[in-house]
């Protein structure tokens, strides 16, 4: 038996003083509120109504039963609301500053076709983890190593200039006699401040002798490009960023590297019914390519 459906019959058949009223107000037709509530009456093995009188009048069990019904029938409206806000509530989305509006509208737009509202929330990679942990979000595009990653973004050195070589390695940082004091300095953005960019490039600096100066990490990409087109610099980038910048762009020698980034949701499930629609408009978002079939997501 329909148990919310009945005592939903009941509540409207009492309030309304009658079948026919009360099947209207609940939107059913007569014969189906009457055969409701007379399914309600066996289940729970007393009358409700009197039928010898005129319209529908309470037994005194239907009285006393009445509050309990009108109870259930308030909390599965109440339930039958909240399914439906949620079925239309945006899914707050952490993505890398980097992505461009347009990138972003797209998709969103993919979001759209899945079913999906998206309400992005843009910021550096260790404001999205966070985000995701303190569940200001719903998921977060997040940025993992190489070997790790759903798409992956190989890097390079973005440069007011144009290059002479097809491959830049480190070593030619080095100051020599007669150039400007603390050299050319390479500058990693707020996106690239994570440990598998980061640290190889500490390494390599360190190494091959360059100043301590000489790798930095930028507090924003508008200051790192600031540099590049004031000092002369380099901005460690992907080629499509540094092509939207108006920088010439070349590979990078040792250290190897590349962004390394999967999308995680609070459950492995959310993750994958958002990873899979969302796959090839996130990938032109990051400016990369899926590297691997979407796997269930992590959890942080």
């Amino acid at each position: 038996m329909d148990l919310v459906g009945a005592c939903r019959a009941f509540v409207y058949v009492s309030d309304r003083g009658g079948f026919t009223p009360g099947a209207a107000a609940a939107r059913i037709p007569q014969p189906v509120a009457s055969r409701r509530v007379a399914a309600l009456e066996r289940h729970l093995g007393g009358l409700l109504f009197d039928r010898s009188t005129r319209g529908a009048v309470l037994t005194p069990f239907g009285r006393e039963v009445l509050p309990a019904a009108r109870r259930l029938v308030r909390l599965a409206e109440e339930l039958e609301y909240d399914a439906e806000r949620a079925r239309h509530s945006p899914v707050r989305l952490a993505v890398p500053e980097t992505c461009a509006t347009r990138d972003l509208a797209a998709l969103g737009a993919a979001g759209r076709d899945a079913g999906l509202r998206l309400d992005f929330r843009p910021g550096p990679p260790a404001v999205r983890a966070a985000a995701l942990r303190d569940r200001e979000v719903r998921a977060a595009v997040v940025a993992v190593p190489p070997g790790d990653a759903t798409w992956r973004v190989p890097l390079g050195v973005g440069s007011a200039t144009a290059f002479e070589v097809r491959t830049l390695y480190l070593e030619t940082l080095r100051v020599g006699r007669g150039e400007r004091p603390g050299g050319r300095r390479l500058w990693i953005q707020p996106e690239d401040d994570v440990p598998h960019v980061r640290d190889p490039l500490s390494r390599a600096r360190d190494a091959l002798g360059l100043g301590p100066g000489q790798v930095l990490v930028a507090p924003s990409l508008a200051d790192a490009a600031t540099e590049v087109l004031a000092r002369g610099d380099l901005l460690v980038c992907p080629a499509a960023q540094a092509e939207a910048l108006g920088l010439y762009w070349c590979g990078l020698g040792e250290p190897v590297l590349e962004r390394g980034y999967d999308l995680v949701a609070r459950g492995p499930e959310e993750a994958e019914s958002l990873r899979v629609p969302l796959a090839a408009a996130l990938a032109h978002c990051l400016d990369a390519v899926p590297v691997a079939v979407p796997d269930p997501g992590r959890t942080l």
